[in-house]
């Protein structure tokens, strides 16, 4: 039977990688790495990064693999997500049968596995099913609140982590002062009141290329719509993740 083990990386810096997360990375057999085209070859390059720089077991392989691209032309959002998921698995398991190296296997999870990532619903698709171990690693929203030195809610009060999809869907959550918003390509925060709520905003939160700024929502707006859009066509890709919290 396979162990399959899902490891936090954080943002892509190696610093954010935990003693438990370097240790798991030198019992593995094999690890995989993503590849998401021309576009996106810094994100298997901080992978490659990250295993130049923590293996220290000589017999770890690594074999890369192309990610599979959703089919825009399924309408339907969810079966389209169910239909992205089942063909990543199914490389998955292609790559895994083609290196002969299927005991004990690793991939490398952005951020954490447990938040808005999907890694632990593709695995759940193979067979046979595996056993999973999981090593948490920081998450976007906390190197956000970091980077920004702020904590996330107030004194008791809860917040809300959500998506700019549902955002832009559904408008602010009822009876919630603060959000965190992440996946969002389209600035959704440009959906509500702009002289209503603060913002604190980042983009490669972590990472060398960090952006950051905050400030009323009303007077970021178009600054980090503008810094967004050069930023995404400075590196080709971009992955960013705001804090939202209404005005008194």
């Amino acid at each position: 039977m396979m162990h399959l083990t899902l490891i936090g990386i954080g943002t892509g810096n190696p610093e954010h990688l935990t003693l438990q997360a370097i240790r798991a990375m030198n019992t593995q057999d094999l690890i995989l790495i993503p590849r998401k085209g021309e576009g996106k070859a810094d994100l298997a390059d901080l992978r490659r990064a990250i295993c130049d720089e923590m293996l220290t077991n000589p017999t770890t392989q690594i074999a890369e693999f192309d990610l599979p691209v959703r089919d825009e032309a399924t309408q339907e959002y969810r079966q389209r997500v169910e239909d992205w998921h089942d063909a990543i698995a199914a490389v998955w398991q292609q790559t895994i049968d083609a290196s002969g190296k299927g005991k004990r296997v690793a991939l490398l999870v952005w951020g954490d596995p447990s938040l808005y990532d999907s890694t632990l619903r593709i695995a759940s698709r193979l067979d046979p099913a595996p056993t999973l171990e999981v090593i948490p690693g920081i998450t976007s929203l906390q190197a956000l609140t970091a980077a920004h030195a702020i904590p996330i809610n107030d004194i008791g009060a809860p917040f809300v982590v959500t998506t700019g999809r549902r955002l832009c869907e559904e408008g602010w959550p009822e009876g919630i002062d603060t959000i965190a918003v992440m996946l969002d390509g389209n600035c959704a925060f440009q959906t509500l009141p702009l002289d209503g709520f603060h913002i604190w905003w980042g983009a490669y939160v972590g990472m060398r290329e960090q952006i950051i700024c905050a400030g009323p929502l009303s007077e970021m707006s178009l600054e980090i719509i503008e810094t967004r859009a050069k930023a995404r066509a400075d590196h080709g890709w971009i992955m960013d993740i705001y804090v939202l919290r209404k005005l008194p």
